[in-house]
């Protein structure tokens, strides 16, 4: 089923009209009712009762998110949401390291007391804790030094603050925050490949190509780094759109305003 965006869209935040100076135009937009004046939404196109929320020449309508708009905002606020969560559990992870930086000692006590008790069972599972990458691992955290494990999560902290900033860059539709999510993405790009080359997994290779897919949507559909005409075509494209949404709405031929 198709998604009708603006409808959908309208229904939660309310219609925008506008009352354009051009008598052609706002004549087409205006309709008298039985309840009174009623105004053209220059998102929906349905009429809305009340007075127009604003006035002015055509060319100054407000800038309608519609349609195509509509539907990148969703993905963009989807991607702002999937960094927003990575971050909170980013710092919870920095928290983690920190409080086990101090509490080394007695966390190696409390895993080795834990480690003897389960050697029985694994072992009549036929499996050797000893020899288990896992819990290799962990020993190995334990010699780490103090100092390396509050650098460790001091580099959480600052990797969780830029996925939080780059969400709520892209909650609010924020070209500078767009830039930082495809630099930041494209930048650990190699980490995730190389990851790859040592085990594969199901997961490593999803958030491979969502990252990938990310970038390449972004990068293309904002026209970043000079991309389909860089930031002149894309400022030229949603300015030429104001004047188009209230054309359109009032059902003037698009190519009306060049003659």
């Amino acid at each position: 089923m198709k998604i009708d965006w603006d409808r959908r869209t309208c229904a939660r935040r309310g219609h925008i009209t506008y009352l354009p100076h051009e008598e052609h135009l706002r004549d087409k937009l205006r309709a008298d009712t039985a309840l009174g004046e009623a105004w053209r939404c220059l998102r929906c196109g349905d009429f809305a009762l009340g007075a127009p929320h604003g006035s002015g020449p055509a060319a100054d309508a407000p800038l309608v998110a519609r349609g195509k708009v509509l539907r990148d905002l969703f993905v963009l606020r989807f991607l702002a949401v999937e960094r927003a969560v990575r971050g909170v559990f980013i710092v919870l992870a920095a928290l983690g390291v920190w409080q086990f930086s101090n509490r080394k000692d007695a966390v190696r006590r409390f895993f080795d007391e834990y480690l003897a008790v389960l050697r029985p069972v694994a072992r009549h599972f036929h499996y050797d804790l000893d020899h288990s990458p896992v819990v290799g691992t962990i020993q190995k955290t334990f010699g780490y030094r103090h100092s390396t494990l509050l650098l460790v999560a001091a580099l959480l902290l600052v990797y969780a603050l830029v996925e939080i900033i780059e969400g709520v860059g892209l909650w609010r539709a924020k070209r500078w925050a767009e830039y930082l999510t495809v630099v930041a993405t494209a930048a650990f790009l190699p980490l995730e490949i190389y990851e790859l080359t040592e085990k594969v997994s199901w997961l490593k290779i999803a958030t491979l190509v969502v990252n990938i897919l990310a970038v390449l949507y972004i990068a293309l559909t904002k026209r970043l780094f000079g991309l389909r005409g860089g930031r002149a075509a894309f400022d030229e494209e949603r300015h030429s759109a104001s004047l188009l949404e209230v054309e359109t709405s009032a059902g003037v031929p698009a190519t009306a305003h060049n003659g």
